[in-house]
């Protein structure tokens, strides 16, 4: 079987006609059926220009649409007085309540119903919390002889922030067609963007005076316009000729994820944890920019909660009292969690699961994402949307919940790539600089700033790539294991296709052994490993000396790799390298040690008057799992962020840098190209494939360009349908459940999204986006999930 379906022209032309009539189900309903509609159609068939068919339809006076809707279209409509900016938060608004509920269910000893619960309020009602359950014995094989740790059992329980507010605890399974995607937390609309100051206490200023119940501070933040209200203003000051010199991101709705602060919105780090004063007193920089430049501040995506959890600093009295089976992803114990739109039982994947699942669901236009190894490319991987992350310090990343670390930025998801370049270029400062003082990393050199436009290097359809030379990273296809066949043979058909033959781009390959040669491309004269073998002798001979199960990790036959003679020997080329030190393996490196140094410093800048250290959020915070429980609790007695591995990050980070660029020159690169991720969809609640080969988690290639701090985009590159599903098994004594892989294939229910990831040097942001929107035009794979069209 191949990932994708070879087809005639006759019905790849009927594929793309289904492809417009998804996106424009009500535009097309609502024509008369006369010869200029049915020509539109058969333009969406002949071109697959699904923005093509939009616009035209629109320009012919249609309702405007906001499904599949961009900057560009939003402005258009507006100027052409076809829409107000009031009328597009409206929709935004009414697609939150029709699409943003509860898609998970419990899954309970037996099976048996809970009472229906009632969660916080979103877009103007309770979210409701399903009654139905499964039993954990569909999910967990042989449950009557696991005795092991007790499980966290799905269940219903009173938040933390609010007690009136319920919310699903525990193990939980995706709902299929669930038609509810849950991937906003907090709306910006008065009497729900906070729980301090909720109801009454965020009346508008106009009301009578702040009910003595409510916290005095809220008779301030009161005065903070809601999303609805910002967009009356600006409809008020520019009717339909809106500023977009100075507004270029006029009326344009986005959410954020949760760590970015918003000081008109709850900011908690998505965590359930009862501040004195949910929002915080100031703004992060790229929200307050993005404000400034006519930015819709409308929601706050669902995450987990404090970007990937406390993380223990190991070792510590407090031990997790219960067992959580894996397979949940990106959950947080007050916002739940969010689901796939185009497959609601299945993963969103990464921390950013809400940024990623609110534009590819239209739920927002574009979000601000944060990673530290893939929490942006993986949500945009996985829901057929477009992530752009610059070289680290461009986006400044300072002004949110801890995120100080050498591996994390903020970055943008969009529907497309010029949207997203157009949100990059709106994040400049009022001296049209991206530098923030409050963040290290960006300080910067200049040169690496483009001085043009971002959004001016985007490609049409018509661009060629001729002149342009791609360097395939093979180390990221290598097939693992059967679930690695169908996307990467994929992938590597695409590149082929579509960016060599079809735009003109030449391709040249990196050697992997587990991969092979492929006859069709020309080997790099000078691969990884010749660079590796050149930069690490000289400036981390230590590397060498790594142990792994009580043994040299990076064993060469003849050789004492620690020695003086071998690294000599190895730096001119005389010697060889272990084949395991590798891409894959040099992003892995030991704990950092910063969760509770970084906290505190933000807890500082905050000023909340109840929770204002580690300790004091620990005693105020209920954890999605007893084990985030636990290693919340061994922070409190480290009291220390020297650690061995945040020496070696800083050192790889230079080094890697330093030979990819290698690279790079020695064989005259522009870009680089790899799959995101050559795994299919993982069930929410279900069994993943084990890690092999170092494939997936600190071995792939999104932790890679994160160590690095270069730019990277990732772009939608079609559709599997191909899965060997993995599934959980008892092991021999019953205490623990191991993820096994599959063995046998089947179809997924629904084709599911897939992307490769194009990265290259610092500053080299123009040309990935040239690449990659090259390629986006002429491939145009994004469609939007069907099950979340226009609300009638």
């Amino acid at each position: 079987m191949n990932a994708t379906t070879s087809r005639s022209p006759q019905r790849t032309a009927r594929a793309r006609t289904r492809a417009a009539l998804m996106v424009l189900p009500t535009l097309l309903l609502a024509c008369d059926r006369n010869d200029t509609d049915v020509r539109l159609v058969d333009q969406a068939a002949d071109t697959a220009d699904v923005s093509a068919v939009k616009q035209s339809l629109h320009a012919r006076g249609r309702k405007f649409e906001l499904v599949e809707a961009s900057i560009g279209d939003i402005h258009r409509a507006i100027r052409a007085r076809r829409t107000t900016c009031k009328e597009i938060v409206s929709g935004y608004i009414a697609r939150a309540r029709a699409y943003n509920g509860t898609c998970t269910r419990l899954v309970t000893a037996d099976g048996a119903p809970v009472s229906p619960g009632m969660g916080a309020v979103r877009a103007g009602a309770p979210i409701a919390l399903p009654s139905e359950t499964v039993p954990v014995s569909s999910i967990l094989p042989n449950f009557e002889r696991y005795v092991g740790l007790p499980l966290e059992l799905g269940r219903q329980e009173p938040t933390r922030s609010d007690p009136t507010v319920e919310q699903q605890a525990g193990m939980r399974v995706g709902i299929p067609d669930a038609g509810q995607v849950n991937a906003l937390a907090t709306l910006n609309l008065r009497g729900e963007r906070s729980v301090s100051c909720g109801g009454a206490c965020d009346a508008h200023p106009s009301a009578a005076g702040l009910a003595a119940t409510c916290p005095a501070a809220c008779e301030e933040f009161r005065k903070q316009p809601d999303a609805l209200e910002v967009a009356a203003e600006l409809d008020a000051t520019f009717g339909s000729r809106p500023d977009l010199e100075s507004l270029p991101l006029y009326c344009i709705p986005m959410s954020f994820k949760d760590v970015l602060d918003t000081k008109d919105m709850r900011s908690t780090g998505n965590g359930d944890i009862d501040f004195a004063l949910d929002v915080p007193p100031f703004d992060s920089p790229v929200v307050a920019r993005l404000r400034a430049k006519g930015t819709i501040i409308y929601a706050k995506a669902n995450a987990h909660e404090y970007n990937g959890g406390p993380g223990g600093p190991g070792g510590g009295p407090a031990a997790a009292r219960f067992a959580f089976p894996s397979g949940v992803h990106a959950i947080s114990a007050w916002a739940g969690q969010a689901c796939n739109p185009y497959d609601t039982e299945r993963e969103p994947r990464g921390s950013s699961s809400g940024s990623g699942v609110s534009v590819a669901a239209n739920l927002a236009m574009c979000s601000i994402c944060e990673q530290t190894g893939g929490s942006c490319k993986g949500p945009a991987s996985r829901n057929n949307t477009v992530s752009l992350l610059t070289t680290n310090g461009i986006m400044p990343g300072a002004g949110g919940w801890p995120n100080d670390w050498i591996g994390d930025r903020f970055g943008i998801i969009c529907r497309d790539i010029e949207d997203a370049a157009t949100v990059l270029d709106a994040v400049r400062n009022s001296n049209e600089e991206y530098f923030d003082s409050g963040d290290i990393y960006s300080a910067i050199p200049k040169a690496l700033i483009s001085q043009d436009p971002y959004a001016s290097f985007v490609s049409t359809r018509r661009s060629s790539l001729r002149g342009i030379r791609i360097g395939v990273v093979r180390e990221y296809f290598v097939k693992h294991a059967a679930n690695d066949v169908a996307i990467s043979d994929h992938l590597n058909q695409e590149i082929k296709t579509v960016l060599r033959d079809r735009l003109g781009a030449e391709l040249v390959e990196s050697y992997d052994p587990l991969y092979g040669d492929d006859p069709e491309l020309p080997d790099m004269a000078y691969g990884f490993q010749d660079a590796f073998a050149e930069v690490l002798p000289r400036q981390m001979p230590d590397y060498f000396s790594k142990m792994s199960g009580g043994a040299l990790e990076f064993t060469v036959p003849g050789y004492d790799v620690t020695s003086y003679q071998y690294l000599l020997e190895l730096s001119e080329g005389m010697a060889p390298l272990a084949p395991s030190l590798n891409l894959r393996r040099i992003t892995s490196t030991p704990n950092v040690l910063v969760t509770k140094f970084n906290a505190e410093r933000y807890l500082i800048r905050r000023g909340d008057s109840r929770v204002y250290d580690w300790a004091s959020l620990v005693a105020n915070t209920k954890w999605r799992e007893d084990g985030s429980r636990a290693d919340a609790e061994n922070w409190l007695s480290s009291n220390t962020t020297v650690a061995p591995g945040k020496a070696e990050a800083v050192r790889m980070r230079e080094s890697a840098r330093t030979a990819m660029l290698k690279v790079m020159y020695e064989n005259d690169i522009d870009v680089f190209i790899a799959p995101e991720n050559t795994l299919p969809h993982r069930k929410i609640g279900g069994p993943g494939d084990p890690t092999v080969n170092r494939r997936g988690g600190s071995g792939a290639t999104q932790t890679l360009t994160a160590l690095l701090g270069i730019p990277e985009i990732t772009v939608p590159a079609g559709y599997n349908r191909i899965i060997y599903e993995p599934r959980f098994e008892l092991n021999a004594d019953g205490t623990e459940y191991d993820d096994v892989a599959g063995s046998e294939p089947s179809l997924l229910p629904r084709p599911m999204p897939i992307a490769l990831m194009l990265w290259a040097g610092p500053g080299d942001e123009p040309t990935l986006i040239k690449v990659a929107s090259a390629y986006e035009a002429a491939t145009q794979h994004r469609v939007p999930p069907a099950d979340f069209g226009p609300v009638p």
